[in-house]
């Protein structure tokens, strides 16, 4: 029973170990049109292929998805680490979340508010 209870707490201590994947900063530049260029700062205790930060997303304030960066590799020696894309924002957004995703909490970790300059 007492190797049961160990084996139980040591597999969930590794299991948890990273966390989840926090959103730190973000840059958004206007393109023209409805293009932005967001460059976001993510920041998540890669531990290899097995739990690492898989993508970003650019949702609306009603939870839309309106772009996602998918991140193809683990960072586990840059970190943070900031990647970029192009979403296509509607012109009557002007406020969107950006959000992380790993390979095993999910979404979850902090969120960043953001303001879009439509001038």
């Amino acid at each position: 029973m007492r190797f049961a209870l160990f084996y139980l707490i040591i597999t969930l201590s590794f299991l948890s170990h990273a966390g989840e994947a926090d959103v730190i900063a973000a840059e958004v530049e206007a393109l023209g049109g409805e293009f932005y260029r967001f460059s976001v700062t993510v920041k998540h205790e890669d531990e290899g292929w097995d739990h690492y930060v898989q993508s970003w997303q650019v949702l609306d304030t009603d939870g839309n998805v309106l772009g996602v960066r998918v991140l193809r590799h683990p960072h586990v020696k840059e970190q943070p680490f900031t990647r970029s894309a192009t979403v296509v924002i509607p012109d009557n957004i002007d406020k969107v979340i950006i959000r992380a995703y790993d390979s095993v909490h999910h979404y979850g970790g902090r969120e960043l508010p953001l303001f879009i300059n439509k001038e």
